[in-house]
């Protein structure tokens, strides 16, 4: 039993480390939340979350293992990916070359998105990404080995989906504190430029990337 739990430890501080590092998903609510609020970042993390669980049911059944061996599939899918985040780093940069919404006039001011469309960014955004599929790959490997019970799936999967929640909604409400919007008025140029540059690393480094 003792060994059990500490093997559950293990996954679970693996998916911490893979889920709470800075990366595409992580930037993007810190950004929406300074920028646009808790509402619209908690939106966002939906769609991420989401996105994440569903890749880890589909590496707990075996789907995206067999995705894997596929490379065509591998490679729609990171250049699917790759251009969604050139995109976002296009937003980002284009958003750092305009006045923000406190000094823009009515012409310039940005136009709100739903949290239907912020919840679709984010599962797009996850879902587009060849990575989460490996890393989740990676993760199922570590925690189920050949006598694995459907028990052990469920209580892998429950337990990082609960981390999942935890940190993406964790960031958004963080990053919409007061303090963190102040900074953000402070610095958004900064910050979008930034972003752009971290959008666009990544989108270029996904595209290069050998599967």
């Amino acid at each position: 039993m003792l060994n059990h739990l500490n093997h559950l430890l293990i996954v679970y501080t693996a998916y911490v480390v893979a889920a709470g590092s800075p990366g595409p998903s992580t930037m993007r609510i810190m950004g929406t939340a300074m920028q646009q609020g808790r509402q619209a970042a908690l939106a966002l993390s939906a769609g991420v979350v989401i996105g994440s669980i569903f890749w880890g049911i589909m590496a707990a059944t075996g789907i995206s293992a067999l995705l894997a061996s596929y490379a065509q599939a591998l490679v729609i899918l990171k250049i699917l990916g790759g251009c969604y985040l050139l995109y976002l780093a296009f937003k980002a940069g284009r958003g750092a070359l305009t006045p923000g919404q406190h000094d823009a006039t009515p012409s310039t001011a940005r136009r709100p998105i739903s949290g239907l469309g912020l919840y679709r960014r984010g599962l797009l955004m996850h879902l587009s990404n060849p990575k989460s599929i490996l890393a989740w790959i990676a993760l199922v490997t570590l925690g189920l080995g050949p006598d694995a019970s459907p028990t052990d799936v469920i209580v892998i999967l429950a337990g990082c989906a609960v981390l999942s929640v935890t940190i993406f909604c964790g960031y958004a409400v963080v990053f919409s504190t007061q303090p963190m919007v102040r900074m953000y008025r402070r610095a958004r140029r900064g910050i979008e430029v930034f972003l752009a540059a971290a959008f666009g690393f990544a989108g270029l480094r996904l595209l290069l990337w050998r599967t």
